[in-house]
């Protein structure tokens, strides 16, 4: 595999974009990884390797660009966490969309990838997984532990290709009441599939973190490859 940093026109301005190919030659499906509120840090990489690692062309959009471009925060200090919500807080969400679509528009181009793209995101980018399925022309979303989507469910009727949702079942920022919205919202849908992932907290799948768990993380991610399979193909 190889990787490095291009840069992503928009009517705003360029970002960059974190790009790891996979080691197999010839065109192939791509996959925007869509960060959490920490930017694109190790763990964000390192998932983008991993999808490289599958066969896909993975690329990582900065989203913070238009607050604090290539910003890289880790979830183990407080000063850290304080500045990531900052981010957060100070986020255009609809912006954030333009951009993944831009994303799209530039990876769907590249002469390394076959026209097919799918997203996937955590937390922060769980939700715009999420938005992502519903306001541009991906081919396939994942989110993980989105925040605010049950608020945002209305968005789901021009949704018109695959999308899986995980759920962390003790999640304080998806409480029970916001994961019933959701799981009865998509009950019996041929596109949305919602799995609430039992005894696990947010960030489930964040190596490393303080709620990581090995299993779910296994589990969520064989489950999000069953998807990327049969979409992208």
């Amino acid at each position: 595999m190889t990787e490095h940093e291009i840069h992503v026109a928009t009517p705003d301005g360029p970002f960059a974009a974190f790009v790891v190919e996979p080691a197999k030659s010839g065109p192939a499906p791509a996959i925007v990884v869509i960060q959490e509120i920490f930017g694109i840090n190790a763990n964000i990489r390192s998932i983008a390797r991993l999808y490289a690692a599958q066969g896909y062309l993975a690329i990582a959009p900065d989203l913070f660009w238009r607050q604090e471009p290539g910003i890289q925060l880790t979830d183990q200090s407080e000063a850290e966490w304080a500045r990531a919500f900052e981010l957060f807080k100070g986020f255009d969400v609809p912006k954030g969309v333009e951009d993944i679509q831009a994303t799209i528009n530039h990876i769907r181009k590249d002469p390394r990838c076959n026209g097919k793209v799918g997203a996937v995101g955590f937390c922060l980018g769980g939700l715009l997984a999420y938005l992502t399925a519903a306001h541009t022309d991906i081919d396939a979303s994942v989110g993980y532990y989105g925040v605010g989507i049950e608020t945002k469910l209305d968005d789901a009727k021009t949704i018109t290709k695959p999308l899986l949702l995980h759920i962390a079942a003790l999640d304080s920022y998806c409480p029970p009441a916001a994961q019933q919205a959701i799981s009865t919202a998509f009950a019996g849908s041929n596109l949305i599939q919602v799995q609430i992932h039992a005894d696990v907290d947010h960030g489930f799948a964040r190596i490393g973190g303080q709620h990581y768990d090995k299993a779910a993380t296994e589990r969520a991610y064989g489950q999000t490859l069953d998807v990327f399979k049969k979409a992208l193909a």
